[in-house]
């Protein structure tokens, strides 16, 4: 809960709307937007992933895929590969599917975001928990994440 506080206190120093819910469990994107009662594609999938030597967070839409490829020629890396749940823990304290879309101050990792963020009004995401999510103006948390450079790096789901 000590992420979720964290997020919480950011987004009342930045006095903003927000909502807040407390739900069951919601492992899957898909099942975060159900019990949110939002679309798949306003959904923030943070992806905690290693560049080379370098652990980092992407976030992009819930309703696309990573191209890897293109991730990795955007940052120059040689080597990319998304972190064990072992290794999740260590650098977040969190699990699969808890990560928020935030970095420094919240997690200690670099932040990027995809366009396809970037293209919608509103960002729900799960809150440091699986049963916690938080929905909000995209422009406010961009603003509240630290301005991320934003990448070209998803693709639709249903596009090969």
């Amino acid at each position: 809960m000590e992420v979720l506080s964290r997020i919480l206190e950011l987004l009342d120093e930045a006095d903003v709307d927000f909502r807040r819910l407390e739900h069951d469990p919601t492992p899957t994107s898909e099942d975060s937007a159900r019990v949110r009662g939002e679309s798949l594609e306003i959904g923030g999938k943070a992806i905690v992933f290693k560049a080379d030597e370098d652990f980092h967070i992407l976030v992009i839409s819930a309703a696309c895929r990573l191209k890897s490829s293109r991730l990795k020629r955007t940052l120059g890396a040689r080597k990319l590969r998304f972190a064990t749940s072992d290794e999740l823990l260590e650098l977040t304290g969190l699990v699969p599917g808890s990560v928020p879309p935030f970095g420094t101050p919240v997690l200690p990792l670099p932040l990027h975001v995809d366009r396809s963020i970037m293209d919608q009004t509103r960002i729900a995401f799960n809150a440091g928990s699986l049963t916690n999510s938080i929905i909000m103006d995209r422009d406010d948390w961009y603003q509240i994440a630290g301005n991320p450079t934003v990448v070209d790096v998803a693709t639709p789901n249903d596009v090969s």
